[in-house]
């Protein structure tokens, strides 16, 4: 995840590799990319892997997110998530894995496990 200034111009090495999202607001250019492609020098939290919500799920439904980060909160696992059209992720620090992995499926949630970028 890096951060840019709100009026710095697209980067391009966020479109290189897999898994990326970019959102700009007045106050930053944020980018969610694959921790490889993020420059060096770069305002950038690392460490994070990616576990997905298996979609698609109507924009109808209520609940599927905050059933998901429920037990990540109560086992004191910080997330970001971000979202898609069809379905969610959240990503999490690499070293939380395991808590976050045995919290999920205590919670009922199949398998729980890293997200390939």
């Amino acid at each position: 995840m890096c951060r840019l200034a709100s009026d710095a111009p697209f980067p391009s090495w966020a479109l290189e590799g897999g898994f990326f999202g970019v959102v700009r607001t007045r106050e930053e250019l944020s980018i969610v990319c694959l921790e490889d492609r993020a420059p060096d020098g770069a305002v950038a939290e690392r460490g994070f892997v990616a576990l997905k919500l298996e979609g698609p799920f109507p924009f109808s439904m209520t609940g599927v997110l905050a059933s998901f980060l429920q037990p990540l909160a109560e086992a004191q696992v910080a997330i970001f998530a971000i979202s898609t059209f069809d379905t969610d992720y959240v990503l999490i620090k690499r070293e939380n894995l395991e808590q976050a992995v045995v919290a999920l499926t205590a919670a009922g949630h199949e398998n729980a496990g890293e997200e390939a970028g």
